[in-house]
């Protein structure tokens, strides 16, 4: 049974890894939200047919000014990838934090907290920590075990998204002609030629195996193990030595009013629905508040139809969205109709947060619904964007 927003009281720090069994929880600092400023939001974590869930998410308002905002969700994998991913999950928001307060407090060439280059020295920063910290734990074995993150952090009308491993951050934007999905990130697989290229610099190898030709794997140089499908991760230490880091890709946007909703998601849901089919279902749900859980229903009747003898995987999605200036600034009647259709939903008894701003994306083409087998990190998948690096 899926697992949806559960709620916390402030502390110094999220969660500590022994607390509560949720999957998917909801955190808030801002005490008195404006009505004028709130929006919807939606998560939702659905366990496969492989075992224990090793998913987890969190949705995190007031995250370092008013109308900042911390999202994120973390995919497990190996033998404890689930108390990784949770670990992560509940101490990555606060460690990026502090990360922040240190430089700004030390950095004299900026006293803008919300400065974009102090971000991504934080997102950099804090993974790397966050990845020693996962290292030096004595009684949890990461040797074979992490998880991939994908993050965004919103300050003001600033996105930035720091994407580890093959989750994946899609914006539903409007247009004329409807909504439609771009990508935020690129999935970075070992199949991706600049992340196969350094892998192989540090003798680790690249290859498929023979029942499983479409999907790249990264190999020990000598051992036929791990076998791990993802570029990037927190823990893994096996092969660290071997190509396979924990430096995130980052990526910034300036918010706009065309954008409607973010989406972040494991490779669970990716894996049988594309970006757009992804984005259509949001769009057409009975609420904003069942929209992550539609989402993972549908991904989920797509795994029996596609891979009727596949175990399924965990299947997590982060949905959010803005409900400020709706069908005044759209033009047509389909969009109007849509915008119209959601903000009579705002009026329901939904969990709401304070979230000023507008997602970005600028105009562009959804091309690559694909797993990413044929990009290049040097093209992040992004239209109209500035990737940090």
């Amino acid at each position: 049974m899926g697992i949806c927003i559960s709620t916390s009281s402030y502390s110094s720090e999220i969660y500590d890894i022994e607390h509560g069994p949720e999957n998917a929880v909801y955190y808030e600092e801002i005490k008195d939200a404006t009505e004028g400023n709130q929006v919807v939001c939606s998560l939702h974590s659905q366990q496969g047919s492989k075992g224990t869930n090793q998913d987890y998410g969190i949705i995190y308002q007031g995250y370092g000014m008013e109308q900042g905002t911390f999202c994120g969700v973390f995919d497990g994998h190996g033998l404890n990838g689930h108390t990784v991913s949770k670990l992560v999950r509940n101490r990555l928001p606060s460690l990026l934090l502090n990360q922040r307060n240190d430089i700004v407090r030390y950095n004299s060439a900026s006293n803008d907290d919300r400065n974009i280059e102090n971000w991504k020295e934080v997102c950099v920063g804090g993974f790397r920590v966050m990845d020693k910290e996962l290292k030096l734990m004595e009684n949890l074995d990461c040797t074979c075990s992490g998880t991939t993150a994908v993050t965004a952090i919103k300050q003001g009308e600033d996105l930035v998204i720091a994407n580890l491993g093959d989750s994946r951050a899609v914006l539903g934007t409007i247009s004329q002609n409807g909504i439609w999905a771009v990508q935020l990130t690129t999935d970075l697989k070992p199949c991706v030629p600049m992340e196969a290229e350094r892998i192989r610099s540090c003798n680790g190898r690249v290859l498929a195996l023979k029942d499983e030709s479409h999907v790249q794997r990264v190999w020990l140089p000598s051992e036929d193990s791990p076998g791990l499908a993802m570029s990037r991760a927190f823990g893994d230490f096996i092969l660290k030595n071997h190509g396979v880091i924990s430096i995130p890709h980052i990526t910034y946007h300036h918010l706009n009013s065309s954008d409607q909703f973010l989406v972040l998601a494991t490779d669970g849901v990716w894996d049988v629905l594309s970006n757009n089919e992804v984005v259509s279902i949001i769009w057409a749900a009975k609420s904003e508040e069942a929209a992550a859980e539609a989402v993972v229903d549908a991904a989920t009747a797509a795994w029996e139809h596609k891979y009727p003898t596949t175990r399924r995987d965990d299947c997590t999605v982060l949905q959010s969205l803005h409900l400020e200036r709706r069908t005044e600034e759209k033009g047509g009647g389909g969009e109007s109709n849509g915008g119209e259709r959601r903000r009579e939903r705002s009026g329901r008894g939904h969990r709401r947060w304070s979230w000023c701003g507008r997602f970005v994306g600028d105009r562009g083409s959804d091309e690559r619904e694909d797993d990413g087998e044929e990009c290049d990190e040097r093209d992040c998948g992004v239209r109209e964007c500035h990737c940090l690096e």
